[in-house]
């Protein structure tokens, strides 16, 4: 459940221009800028909605975007990247669009019988000279949580760089919440993510902590896999996966406090384990 998530941005989210100015505020003010990259992280939580969102510029030529993102296909050799996501085949669903079934659970090797399915419905509402978004949206998730949405927009600012947004948000019922206060009671008890809530009495900045941690950090995981991937694609079909794990673990690395679970040789072998395992396995059927 911690893995997935989006919510409440309609496809046209926003047009270029103000992509611009979203992204041109936000680095007036240093707001929630990671490290010295000019990465912005910010998050919301509101009733029983969570949303993050990314703003970043990338050293990526926007057509690499364009062209490598504006299919359902790839989008697999992204999402299969974060620890969490342990399966992913792009389908023709019964109405005949595009979908993305994809397997979630723990952060270790799981049997596909214990992962939780969810179904994206993915639909490209803009692939233009000057404007790119794409939606990945799935009605429901594990544990009563709902309404995931993964937006990513983009607009090219030169021959070399891409400015883009990504939206990671769902929402959650009770038994999601439950499951949740358990998870951060015990093993992700000592869990930070990024924005400064406060001042601690030795004058360090104090990071959020619970449902908003957990979202920022998957919400950064799955910028990173989307960074880590068009960083990657220059590279032949099979060094493509390979050289997109060893990208995605060392971005993740750069922020080890927050993002570190498991050492870089188990992480590449888990993955191309599964990945392997969802060439020869099919996805359940649509219910």
């Amino acid at each position: 459940m911690c893995a997935l998530g989006l919510q409440s941005l309609p496809a046209q989210a926003a047009a270029p221009d103000l992509l611009r100015a979203q992204f041109d505020a936000l680095r007036a003010k240093a707001q929630g800028q990671l490290g010295d990259k000019p990465v912005y992280l910010q998050s919301s939580e509101v009733a029983d909605h969570m949303q993050g969102d990314v703003y970043a510029l990338i050293d990526q030529p926007y057509a690499n975007l364009r062209q490598g993102l504006a299919r359902a296909e790839p989008w697999c050799g992204v999402l299969i990247l974060h620890l969490n996501v342990k399966y992913c085949r792009a389908v023709t669903g019964s109405a005949g669009q595009d979908e993305l079934v994809a397997g979630v659970g723990r952060k270790f090797d799981q049997p596909l019988s214990s992962v939780y399915w969810v179904r994206f419905g993915f639909s490209l509402a803009s692939a233009s000279d000057s404007y790119f978004n794409a939606v990945l949206q799935a009605p429901s998730g594990p544990l009563s949580t709902r309404d995931y949405r993964i937006v990513l927009e983009a607009v090219p600012l030169s021959a070399g760089q891409t400015l883009l947004h990504m939206s990671y948000a769902y929402g959650y019922g009770t038994a999601a919440r439950w499951a949740m206060q358990a998870y951060l009671a015990t093993i992700g008890s000592d869990k930070r993510g990024f924005s400064v809530v406060g001042q601690g009495a030795d004058g360090r900045p104090q990071l959020v902590a619970g449902v908003r941690g957990v979202l920022e950090r998957n919400t950064l995981r799955y910028y990173l896999a989307i960074d880590a991937w068009l960083s990657a694609r220059a590279q032949s079909e099979t060094e493509l996966l390979p050289r997109s794990l060893q990208l995605w673990f060392s971005a993740t690395e750069r922020f080890a406090q927050q993002l570190h679970e498991i050492e870089r040789e188990a992480y590449v072998e888990m993955k191309l384990r599964e990945a392997r395992r969802q060439q020869s396995v099919e996805p359940p059927a649509a219910k």
